[in-house]
């Protein structure tokens, strides 16, 4: 593995020794930057049966970097980009062994924009300036995150860095946003505005005020509450199913039923929405709470200090349990669903991960492009016939000669053919 000159004489992390991410050294459970909670129900036999932890880690990881590409990279990159430009959509680059898919366009001060895919990060390249030392920015997101850990998230960083030239220091690294999730497989809980509880003594860059919580649902169900700004402390209870059918990731059925398979419970049947709820509770943590509150900016602070930030966030905001007898919410229990995501924090956090094999998700993902393209390609061929005046009985024969036309005009067109079934590939070389 390639290395930036990043200090990598700290102690390696027990959840994952592949990609220890350091930190603390000598740091055990209950000492400083792992969150002491309750003891989490998840694990004894008084766990109700219709509440169960399906994963527990990062989300999302945003971090920037105070060193410029080098000239020979930016000239490469810049080479590209016009070649994205002319083509008028995402190339794949090759610099190094590293490969990137590279936009046509750049955004927010940043000249080029390039991804790893859903199994890498995301780049942000500046104009090599002088003036200006921040000229790198990436992003992880939830895939990676989710199979990989905070760990590898570090490596991966210093692996591609060293191969594109880039050096920096331990000191170097601007940590700007961390998400950590929990998601509880829930079916008969319902999400309830009026039951979070936001404290008002914990200071005033702590309190948050009601009109700062946003609410989202539909028929006549809340499946979505927001606490805070994405800037400083934000906390999120929403329903992830809901979610990941919306967006397509349907990846996520397969971390959770692995975890569900290897605590021996069946597993969720996407389909059915009354045994398949689950809520993601999730604590977010933006540029300004980690710089402005916990000085929290490298990777040491940021080992050392995340922990505590999360028991603090669960602790500022709760989602409570009503008490009939007392009007006053702040003295309210926590409810279950509180208690559950915040023990699940109780261990290491640094490397949590779902310890999904890659090799099987990349494989939901490519069957699930195949799935998509096919009912295009269908509901365009249908389309064709009835503008052809085809009746459905004459459907399978036309479906032999529009497979005969389309090869009739890939032998006419052979250059442009091929250069889409390039490009095609290259779209998708990542799964």
């Amino acid at each position: 593995m390639l290395r930036n000159d990043i200090d990598a004489g700290h102690s390696a992390r027990p959840q994952n020794l592949s990609y220890p991410a350091g930190g603390a050294t000598g740091t055990q459970y209950g000492q400083r930057g792992v969150i002491v909670a309750p003891p989490s129900r998840n694990t004894d036999q008084s766990k109700p049966a219709d509440m169960t932890i399906l994963h527990c880690g990062f989300d999302t990881l945003t971090l920037a970097v105070q060193a410029n590409i080098p000239p020979v990279l930016f000239d490469h990159l810049d080479a590209e980009r016009e070649r994205a430009e002319q083509e008028r959509q995402d190339v794949l680059v090759e610099y190094n062994g590293i490969h990137l898919h590279l936009k046509s366009h750049g955004g927010h001060g940043y000249r080029f924009i390039a991804s790893g895919g859903p199994h890498g990060a995301t780049w942000f390249f500046k104009k090599p300036n002088p003036k200006d030392a921040w000229g790198i920015r990436v992003n992880f997101g939830s895939t990676f995150l989710a199979l990989n850990g905070l760990g590898a998230a570090k490596a991966h960083l210093e692996m591609v860095t060293a191969a594109l030239g880039i050096r920096y220091g331990a000191d170097d690294i601007s940590i700007s946003r961390a998400d950590f999730c929990v998601d509880v497989l829930a079916p008969h809980f319902e999400l309830n505005p009026e039951q979070f509880v936001m404290h008002s003594s914990a200071g005033r860059r702590d309190f948050v005020k009601e009109t700062d919580k946003a609410v989202h649902g539909r028929s006549g169900r809340t499946t979505s509450v927001t606490v805070g700004s994405s800037r400083n402390r934000q906390v999120i209870v929403y329903d992830k199913r809901a979610e990941i059918i919306h967006s397509g990731k349907a990846h996520w059925w397969e971390i959770w039923n692995m975890e569900l398979r290897r605590n021996g419970l069946s597993e969720v049947d996407p389909k059915c929405a009354d045994s398949s709820r689950v809520w993601r509770v999730e604590f977010r943590a933006g540029k300004d709470l980690l710089k402005d509150r916990w000085n929290i900016r490298t990777w040491a602070q940021f080992f050392d200090r995340f922990g505590d930030l999360c028991r603090e966030t669960g602790e500022v905001v709760r989602y409570t349990e009503p008490n009939a007898t007392d009007c006053n919410r702040a003295r309210w229990p926590n409810h279950l669903i509180w208690e559950l995501a915040c023990s699940e924090m109780n261990g290491d956090l640094m490397e949590m991960r779902s310890g999904c094999d890659p090799n099987p998700l990349k494989e939901v993902h490519k069957e699930q492009q195949i799935s998509m393209i096919l009912r295009n390609v269908l509901g365009c061929t249908v389309t064709l016939a009835a503008l052809r005046g085809v009746q459905y009985s004459e459907l399978p024969g036309f479906f032999q000669t529009t497979a005969d036309e389309l090869t009739h005009k890939s032998r006419l067109y052979p250059e442009k053919v091929a250069k889409q079934l390039e490009d095609a590939r290259n779209r998708y070389v990542f799964i």
